[in-house]
């Protein structure tokens, strides 16, 4: 197995590669969670695994709770299943609390305080009440609870999150809104931890492979020691291959097609083939890889070409369309510029939206 297997096989088991998913909920299933700081780039990610999705498809799925977002894993958002985010966060908020354990100090956020702040929360939730930030901003207020500077209600919310009293409610417009965990998700199962951490890593390798356990560790947010042992309970029903020195896991069944080429995708600069591992040096060289160090939070998105990362994309949303305007890092033949392009049509179809796009010559060689 090459570098350029490593990547075609990630495309397949991600389901980039071979959307055959047909609901949100299943791509998120798959997947364990989707990291979902940047809410358009993170629909569009399950957009990208799903047959023939629109945007407003997967707003419904969020909107009727078959998909909330949440605090997980690393301290950033996620999308996750209502089925999995009792054990997960169960799994998680451990090494997410330790994360932030300095930040609670620095904005005098404490066990009583917590309590206090969990307690008003509750009681205005309950009932299948969805509220925003700012609405919640005055609840707490209202309770003795300072919320002055967004960083403190920020850790707050949080706080809430990891500790499985509130997740996202449907949004209001363009705000987001909190709702109760216990109403949005009251079918929640919850797992042991040793069983937890097999079934994320069954998730992880599964989705992911070919993968090595620090690409897992660094994913999960768990310590090297818990992502083994996870990996150790699993590891007799996945394929070990290993290359370059690396020992890399994947699952036993060897795909059913393979990918044509060339062969392109628009991705979020957060999609899981990006933000999943620790190592990504099987999709970028260490000279684009630095160019891709440099861009800052989703600024551009990630533009992927038979598995290796080739450029950036930018999109501005019209009323009659979306504007893509791409930033190649090296020449394209005219066979890759023309599945640029098609990639482009797939996302304007994703948004219900005609293409505006350079020229088709623009990048060519």
């Amino acid at each position: 197995m090459t570098s350029l297997d490593i990547a075609h096989q990630r495309l397949l088991n991600q389901h980039i590669a071979k959307a055959t998913f047909t609901k949100p909920g299943e791509v998120v299933a798959w997947l364990g969670a989707v990291q979902a700081q940047d809410y358009a780039g993170a629909k569009w990610a399950l957009g990208l695994r799903l047959q023939g999705a629109r945007d407003d498809e997967v707003e419904r799925a969020f909107t009727e709770g078959a998909i909330l977002r949440t605090h997980l894993l690393r301290p950033t958002w996620h999308f996750v299943t209502p089925a999995d985010i009792r054990w997960l966060l169960a799994l998680t908020a451990p090494r997410v609390h330790a994360a932030n354990a300095y930040m609670y100090r620095k904005l005098e956020l404490d066990r009583a305080i917590f309590k206090r702040s969990h307690a008003a929360l509750a009681k205005a939730l309950q009932g299948g009440q969805q509220l925003t930030r700012d609405e919640l901003r005055g609840v707490l207020q209202k309770a003795g609870i300072a919320t002055e500077g967004e960083l403190r209600m920020s850790y707050l919310m949080m706080r809430a999150e990891l500790d499985g009293i509130v997740c996202s409610g449907s949004r209001r417009g363009k705000q987001f809104t909190y709702a109760l965990l216990d109403e949005r998700a009251p079918q929640a199962k919850a797992l042991e931890r040793e069983e937890a951490l097999a079934e994320l890593a069954h998730r992880y390798f599964m989705s992911r492979g070919p993968a090595t356990v620090q690409d897992f560790a660094k994913w999960s947010g768990l310590t090297i020691t818990d992502a083994t042992c996870g990996l150790e309970a699993i590891k007799a029903q996945l394929r070990r291959e290993v290359v370059g020195g690396q020992t890399y896991w994947l699952s036993t069944s060897k795909p059913s097609t393979k990918e044509a080429s060339p062969t392109a995708y628009l991705l979020s600069i957060y999609d899981e083939y990006i933000s999943g591992y620790k190592d990504r040096s099987a999709m970028v060289d260490e000279r684009r890889a630095a160019k891709l160090g440099a861009l800052g939070n989703a600024l551009s998105y990630i533009l992927v070409v038979d598995g290796q990362i080739v450029g950036t994309w930018k999109r501005t949303i019209r009323k009659d369309a979306v504007a893509i305007e791409i930033d190649i890092f090296t020449r394209l033949t005219k066979a890759e510029n023309r599945a640029v392009i098609e990639a482009a049509r797939r996302y304007g179809k994703f948004l219900g939206l005609p293409v505006a796009l350079p020229k088709a010559g623009d990048h060519a060689e």
